[in-house]
């Protein structure tokens, strides 16, 4: 796939189809092998089996859905930005964070990605961890 805008939002959308699916190995089809993969308010990791591993970990802990998904592309097709919603549920508890009994969450994330020979080559995630420990009741 060459490296245009077009191309990085309609990678960007598949990206997204597949977590909302579940089709994590359809997620990981698209990461460059050496991706990074930045967590929110937590450490860098590099790639494809960190990236599968963080995603089993968040699997296990939480029920997520993309909502209100918008794509925005720069004209070179090397990077872009997605907003949008993630609706989700608490279903185990995670290390270091409020008690897991099902709560319900809504909140509003930005991504931030790199685009090299038609893969993602950096996922850059940031949410308001406050206001979903506020949220779930923490």
């Amino acid at each position: 796939m060459n490296c245009t805008a077009s191309n990085t939002e309609e990678l960007i959308r598949l990206y997204y189809e597949a977590f909302n699916a579940g089709d994590r190995p359809g997620m990981l089809r698209l990461l460059a092998s050496g991706v990074v993969h930045d967590i929110n308010q937590g450490a860098s990791v590099r790639g494809v089996e960190a990236f599968e591993t963080f995603l089993q970990h968040m699997d296990r802990c939480y029920a997520e859905q993309v909502e209100d998904l918008v794509v925005m592309v720069d004209a070179s097709g090397s990077r872009a930005a997605a907003e949008f919603y993630i609706r989700g549920e608490y279903l185990v508890t995670d290390e270091g964070l409020p008690e897991a009994a099902g709560q319900k969450y809504h909140l509003r994330v930005g991504a931030f990605f790199e685009i090299e020979e038609g893969r993602i080559a950096r996922v850059t995630n940031y949410y308001n961890l406050e206001d979903w420990v506020r949220q779930v009741g923490g």
